[in-house]
């Protein structure tokens, strides 16, 4: 039987649960339908649970609608359980996204949302309690379109031409067969909403069993079966214990079969399955065997963690949602925290975000948490697990830091008959990015398996920022190069010396200190909108006004954590209960009170025995301990950046791609720079007198040299610009691009014979994933390969914002805004069309300076003969003629 794991998603009090009641009894699996509120749900198992009337752990229920099974993942609603829905997404093959029709899209669903398009997950709507007074379909539908997308369209209306119509603007190929013959087939359907194009909506009441039937029917008409390949593959997702205590580790398997008995191995530990378990709510079916696409649960693991992958299947990536608060658990009187620590640590299996901390220098343990209901569900949890009545305290913000500027770490661990040096290039990452490592070393200076060790110690561990401790993130940290002894280096010495690097780095670099942020929606009556943006502004928020119906006004915006914790309950009370409040976690941005928090945390980078900064030397046969701020000058190799400073081809980062060319005017560009960069100049300026763009650079006048300062000529060439925009080179690149650029490099090679200048050519390879920088010499020219995640365009804009002061620097492109940053940085520029004339030219003079070399030449044999010899050759040269003349 075909499989299809589903898994079904909403904003606390949409009707998850009850949906899920509602498919299970009309395919059915159930005889009766729950409720929550009766505290006889099917999927909502935990007393926890039927006494909160709210989803707290991700349960498994599997039912058949025709010849598909549908294996249905029930997720947690409430934002404090986030994190347990966010597991579940990495083994969904489509998701179900419930939305209240009586309160539309919640903050939390664009959560939810935002999530799903991360993941890559397709997805069916559906918009319950539609029996409720007031509400209203087209409203809702314009709803989901303007803030989830435009391809959520209603499939209650299939076969009539509204509908077509709507499908056709989502799709190209839709558009074309719609045109052809006035509607789509469901093939090509199927295959938009597999691949995120469409969005099928439906309405109904799941309580009333409204529209469920139909609901249920489209997605197994909609949603295409994955194919699995025949080589083992599993992800884990979940990790849970059973009424015994029977470690169960969740997963699905995404490649092959999977038997009783079998090995299973990470490369690190290998372990083998006891028991197969297919779950349907509370109850499992153990069997012998399972096959691609089933989710099951296994026994017998002791090693597996959320988001690990078996076989062929990789890691998850960190999860998004994270908690911001952290708790100190507070033990009773005579419990012991070494004996209450490893116990926690089996819940912190189960709920890998938590992370359980033993603070030895404050002697307690801390706990991450989402909000205050996940503190109850932990209390009830370690009450009924272990019979230990826990409290928790007020609980603190969970920062993070990150940095402003690239740097290199250097490390260093050389006690006696110990070596080892580590540099690490850390750089500013995306906000939200996370932490990222990557090596640029090549194996002539440090063997492939210590990198990789580096590398391992480098994800091992939190490490620490230098302003309060806090772990670090939003960074690309790569190492660069190292050195290891051939007799005295082990692999504990790599260890030390990482650490160190990144420490020492993060001395030198300019950190930023980062705070969680809430994104908010708050819903009350029009006439408190300015009590309210007052608090938000009085928060260190932003906020504007979405929408008014002259009662009730709704505000967004966004606002640290630190400063709304407790805003709902104000919300609640200047409102008389009107107000409603809804947070979602944005994000870490730049905190609105570093110096404050810094202050108060006062934590001294240069005391953090376990995190030390500085680097371990030694000479005369003893070790010694160099501050970071020292280490430089003791370091046994050569910096990376320095080297890269030497260099003329210095990289950049984070481009955009390559686009065709834009037809600007070079009168349009000195409009832009008048208006813009020269705007704000004094009177006395030197550049009060602004210069006409052609009067600078429209003539070859533009390479000439200042006669008070002669510079050095560069030419900075954007190669795949200038193929696009010469048409025989275009024409060429069509068929074999390489053949395109060693045709450019030849042309600008023989410009540079004549025009004396430094050419430096730049193409693209930022698409080429892993590529480090190449810069290779061409002839007499350099050409720049960029690396991954890098373009042309930054390459040359950095290079000439660097050393305008130092060189005469002509850019030649074509690209309108790249000619305004150019012209803004103060150099000159050459379109492509101008410096197709300048090669030209050039190529003109060559060939008359070759011809008037062959003259001379043979003008030097004739000149060398006697005058006999010359008599000779004209008398044979002119008989030569004469033949010629009468064979015609």
């Amino acid at each position: 039987m075909e499989k299809l794991v589903i898994g079904i998603l909403a904003h606390v009090d949409a009707g998850k649960t009850t949906l899920s009641e509602s498919m299970l009894y009309l395919s059915g699996k159930i005889g009766k339908l729950g409720r929550v509120d009766n505290k006889d749900a099917f999927l909502d198992t935990y007393d926890l649970e039927k006494a909160r009337g709210i989803t707290i752990f991700s349960k498994q229920a599997i039912f058949e609608i025709g010849e598909t099974q549908i294996i249905l993942l029930d997720t947690p609603g409430h934002v404090d359980f986030s994190a347990e829905m966010e597991r579940t997404l990495q083994v969904l093959d489509y998701a179900i996204l419930v939305i209240s029709g009586a309160d539309g899209v919640q903050g939390h669903t664009g959560t939810l949302w935002r999530l799903l398009h991360i993941y890559k997950i397709p997805v069916f709507l559906f918009v319950n309690k539609m029996d409720q007074a007031g509400t209203d379909k087209d409203r809702l539908m314009n709803e989901l379109k303007k803030h989830l997308d435009d391809g959520c369209i209603d499939f209650g209306q299939v076969g009539w031409d509204a509908f077509y119509d709507q499908l056709a603007m989502c799709d190209e190929a839709m558009m074309e067969e719609y045109l052809e013959t006035g509607c789509v087939e469901t093939g090509r359907i199927k295959k938009a909403v597999r691949e995120r194009k469409v969005f099928p909506c439906y309405f109904g009441s799941a309580l009333k069993l409204d529209g469920v039937e139909q609901f249920m029917q489209g997605i197994v008409k909609y949603a295409i079966i994955p194919q699995y390949p025949d080589e083992f593959g599993a992800k884990v997702f979940k990790i849970s214990r059973d009424e015994q205590g029977n470690r169960l580790t969740h997963m699905k398997l995404t490649g092959g079969r999977l038997k009783v008995k079998d090995v299973l191995t990470n490369g690190i530990w290998e372990e083998k399955v006891n028991q197969i378990r297919i779950y349907s709510g509370q109850k499992y079916q153990a069997v012998n065997e399972v096959e691609a696409g089933s989710v099951f649960a296994v026994t017998g693991l002791s090693q597996t963690r959320p988001g690990e992958g078996l076989g062929i299947e990789k890691a998850s990536s960190t999860p998004i949602l994270e908690p911001v608060l952290s708790y100190q658990i507070i033990l009773p009187e005579g419990c012991d925290p070494r004996v209450m620590l490893p116990k926690l640590r089996q819940i912190e299996e189960e709920e890998p975000e938590l992370h359980i901390v033993w603070d030895e220098q404050l002697q307690e343990i801390q706990a991450r948490v989402m909000g205050e209901v996940q503190i109850e569900i932990l209390q009830s949890l370690i009450q009924e697990r272990f019979g230990v009545a826990v409290a928790f305290d007020a609980g603190r913000i969970v920062y993070k830091e990150t940095i402003a500027n690239v740097v290199e770490g250097v490390g260093h661990f050389e006690p006696l008959r110990h070596y080892a040096e580590v540099h690490l290039l850390l750089e500013p990452g995306e906000p939200g990015s996370g932490l990222q490592f990557g090596t640029q070393c090549s194996e002539d200076i440090l063997s492939k398996s210590w990198q990789r060790l580096i590398l391992t110690h480098l994800e091992e561990k939190v490490h620490k920022g230098v302003l309060t401790g806090s772990a670090i993130t939003d960074m690309k940290i790569t190492l660069v190069s190292g050195r290891a002894h051939n007799k005295h280096t082990e692999g504990g010495d790599f260890r030390e010396a990482t650490y160190r690097a990144v420490r020492q780095g993060l001395k030198e670099a300019e950190s930023v200190l980062l705070e969680p942020y809430y994104s908010f929606r708050l819903e009350l009556p029009e006439k408190m909108i300015g009590r309210a943006m007052n608090d938000i502004e009085r928060m260190h928020g932003v906020c504007e006004i979405s929408s008014t119906n002259g009662e009730m006004a709704v505000l967004v915006g966004s606002a640290p954590v630190v400063t709304m914790r407790n805003y709902q309950k104000e919300v609640v009370s200047y409102t008389k209960g009107l107000g409603k409040l809804f947070c979602t976690l944005k994000g870490y941005e730049p905190c609105h009170n570093a110096e404050e928090v810094i202050e108060s945390i006062g934590y001294d980078s240069e005391r953090d025995v376990e995190n030390p900064t500085g680097s371990v030397f030694c000479a005369h046969g003893t070790s010694f301990l160099v501050s970071w701020d020292e280490v430089k000058n003791y370091m046994h190799i050569e910096s990376f950046l320095q080297k890269k400073e030497d260099l003329e081809e210095e990289a950049a980062a984070n481009q955009v791609p390559y686009t065709e060319e834009k037809n600007i005017s070079l009168e349009e560009i000195e409009q832009i720079i008048n208006s813009t960069f020269y705007a704000n100049r004094g009177k006395k300026s030197v550049w009060n007198r602004r210069k006409k763009v052609r009067e600078n650079y429209d003539r070859p006048a533009a390479y000439v040299k200042k006669q008070k300062e002669p510079k050095e000529e560069y030419l900075l060439v954007d190669g795949y610009n200038i193929i696009h925009a010469w048409p025989e080179l275009k024409e060429l690149a069509d068929e074999d691009m390489e053949a395109a650029r060693v045709k450019l490099l030849d042309l600008l090679s023989n410009y540079q014979g004549i025009r004396k200048c430094h050419i430096i050519i730049v193409f693209d390879a930022y698409r080429v994933e892993g590529h480090a920088e190449e810069v290779i010499k061409y002839h007499n020219v350099h050409v720049v390969f960029t690396k991954e995640a890098q373009t042309a365009d930054q390459y040359i804009e950095r290079f000439a914002h660097d050393n305008q002061t130092k060189y005469d620097i002509i850019v030649a492109t074509s690209d309108g805004l790249q000619q305004i940053i150019i012209r803004g940085a103060g150099c000159a520029l050459l379109s492509a069309r101008e410096l197709k004339i300048e090669v030209e030219r050039v190529n003109e003079r060559i060939k008359q300076e070759y011809e008037e070399m062959g003259a001379r030449d043979r003008n030097r044999l004739i000149d060398s003969l006697s005058p006999e010899a010359k008599q000779q050759m004209e008398e044979l040269a002119k008989k030569q003629d004469d033949d010629s003349s009468n064979s015609q």
